[in-house]
């Protein structure tokens, strides 16, 4: 039977003004895993274009045209009590002080059983996330936008 965990997976993000684990595993560095108050919506990988693009002329015959774009976005959901909120905020603080330092992190995510790997370069944060007062405390969502992400689903092996 196969399985899936939060726990087996090992993220970080990286770029001026922060390295920031998101593994489930702790490390000496800032974790994003299950000790650091990780949302339950976790983090989402998406592309921002299409592939390809089918177009049918006037006779009906067609033709697809294959796009070169890797671009994508990840999203970090949180807390509002995890204490990486505060890293988050000033490695944002950091990038957004000067185009020197903007969009130059990197992402990498690996599921350690399944061996799915997902790198991303070349990342800027999109926008400092909202953030409410209410009843319930708010899940922080921070955007990351990629020039260029690369994925690879693994095949449920895992790699002992």
């Amino acid at each position: 039977m196969a399985t899936y965990s939060f726990l087996d997976i090992q993220a970080a993000i990286s770029g001026p003004g922060g390295n920031i684990s998101l593994s489930s595993v702790l490390t000496s560095t800032i974790s994003l895993g299950n000790e650091s108050g990780v949302a339950e919506e976790g983090i989402t990988v998406e592309m921002a274009d299409d592939k390809n693009t089918m177009m049918i002329g006037a006779g009906g015959q067609g033709q697809h045209n294959l796009h070169a774009g890797r671009a994508g976005t990840v999203t970090i959901r949180l807390l509002k009590t995890s204490p990486t909120n505060a890293q988050m905020t000033d490695m944002y603080n950091y990038q957004t002080s000067s185009s020197a330092y903007h969009g130059r992190n990197t992402f990498s995510l690996r599921d350690v059983v399944r061996g799915d790997s997902i790198t991303g370069q070349q990342g800027a944060f999109r926008r400092f996330p909202s953030n409410s007062y209410a009843k319930t405390g708010p899940i922080m969502e921070w955007v990351f936008d990629f020039v260029q992400l690369d994925q690879k689903i693994g095949t449920g092996t895992p790699e002992i």
